[in-house]
């Protein structure tokens, strides 16, 4: 009568880990979320590297007007009221 009760009890044990293993709430999800807080951890890191990098830009353009100048007109096209632009493209169509 032991090696049945030790069979009966290694088979409810193999059926509490299926039935754990496939339970949408069970190990795989928790798996899953484990992963994905790892993935808001790293992206959390970038994200406040970013800030700084940008924090760091901002103090810089604050303190230096031509700098300020040039990134307003490299990266936001902006002009003087005076101004006008060229748009020159080569005969291809490509810009020179």
């Amino acid at each position: 009568m032991g090696k049945r009760r030790l069979l009966i009890l290694l088979l409810g044990v193999v059926l509490l880990l299926v039935g754990v293993a496939l339970d949408p709430k069970g190990i795989r999800h928790t798996l899953r979320l484990a992963e994905d807080a790892r993935r808001l951890r790293r992206e959390n890191a970038e994200l406040r590297a970013t800030n700084e990098r940008l924090r760091t830009q901002l103090r810089h353009l604050a303190g230096h007007p031509e700098a300020l100048e040039r990134v307003a007109r490299e990266e936001l096209g902006l002009v003087m009221p005076d101004e006008v632009i060229f748009h020159l493209e080569a005969e291809d169509g490509l810009p020179p």
